[in-house]
């Protein structure tokens, strides 16, 4: 036992030395700068300022616009992503003769790099939209990324297009753990598609929609890249997003103590969602 123990702790200590350099000490020493007026600068010790720099943060608008606006996208993300997610998952589980196929398509945006996956979609909505909206005088399809409304949905747009097929994923492998006989006996007693769905398909995957959510909470909260390549907040700040606001206050205004308290209210925010969704959810998994 003993000796299992050791060879435990040497496989595990690699693991752990590279988390505590990569996530624990950045966040100690993060929370230590929000509470001083750190210019960024690693070779002088910065002033104590105290609660300064939180209490310019909350004051701050553009953050709290950007926190209204990282709200309700997250909202519009979780039920857009989850709900075509499923449906993916629902189609390719059907046994089509190329299901195969579309799997592998549906999941494959998933593989590009948010940087990229913006200049993608900026290029479709400037060059490829512009052209169809001037030629056949449409106006729908003209200036996407040049006010708050348009800009808002090619954002959601972008993170459909890049995270359904990931749900689709987790939605297929709880779809395939649904016992057939509970089908078979809906199907007997005489049960529509419709209600087999609702009643019987739904409840079982509530384990996948509870990570699915999660997954699609956190990654909207934090999205960084795509807001940057897309829009970088424009037109007027309007589409910016909280953790491109912290980005512009430390590396274009040079507030990085004010940059820091603002990560720090960031991490507790989405911390408290993430942690009272998946509470709710887990509840309403024991209740299925």
């Amino acid at each position: 036992m003993k000796y299992s123990k050791k060879w435990y702790w040497l496989f595990v200590s690699p693991v752990l030395l590279a988390f505590a350099i990569t996530v624990i000490i950045p966040l100690i020493s993060g929370i230590c700068y929000s509470f001083t007026e750190w210019n960024g600068r690693m070779d002088i010790i910065p002033d104590f300022s105290g609660l300064k720099n939180y209490m310019l943060a909350i004051k701050d608008p553009g953050f709290r616009n950007a926190f209204w606006f990282t709200t309700t996208y997250t909202v519009a993300s979780i039920i857009l992503v989850n709900a075509i997610g499923f449906s993916l998952a629902l189609l390719v589980t059907r046994k089509l003769k190329f299901s195969n196929a579309m799997r592998t398509i549906f999941f494959m945006p998933n593989l590009i790099g948010g940087l990229i996956l913006g200049f993608i979609w900026q290029f479709i909505f400037i060059g490829v939209f512009e052209a169809i909206g001037d030629n056949y005088n449409l106006p729908f399809f003209q200036g996407w990324l040049s006010n708050e409304s348009t800009g808002f949905w090619g954002l959601v747009i972008i993170l459909i297009w890049q995270m359904a097929g990931y749900m689709m994923i987790i939605y297929i492998a709880a779809l395939q753990n649904i016992p057939k006989e509970l089908i078979e006996a809906a199907q007997i007693d005489g049960a529509s598609a419709w209600r087999r769905t609702l009643h019987i398909t739904i409840p079982m995957v509530m384990p996948a929609v509870t990570i699915s959510v999660f997954l699609t909470l956190a990654n909207s909260f934090k999205l960084f890249d795509q807001n940057l390549a897309l829009t970088n907040g424009g037109p007027g700040n309007s589409t910016e997003m909280l953790a491109l606001n912290i980005y512009k206050t430390a590396f274009t205004f040079s507030k990085f103590g004010e940059a820091q308290a603002k990560a720090v209210i960031f991490f507790i925010i989405v911390a408290i969602i993430t942690l009272v969704q998946v509470f709710f959810a887990k509840r309403r998994e024991v209740e299925m």
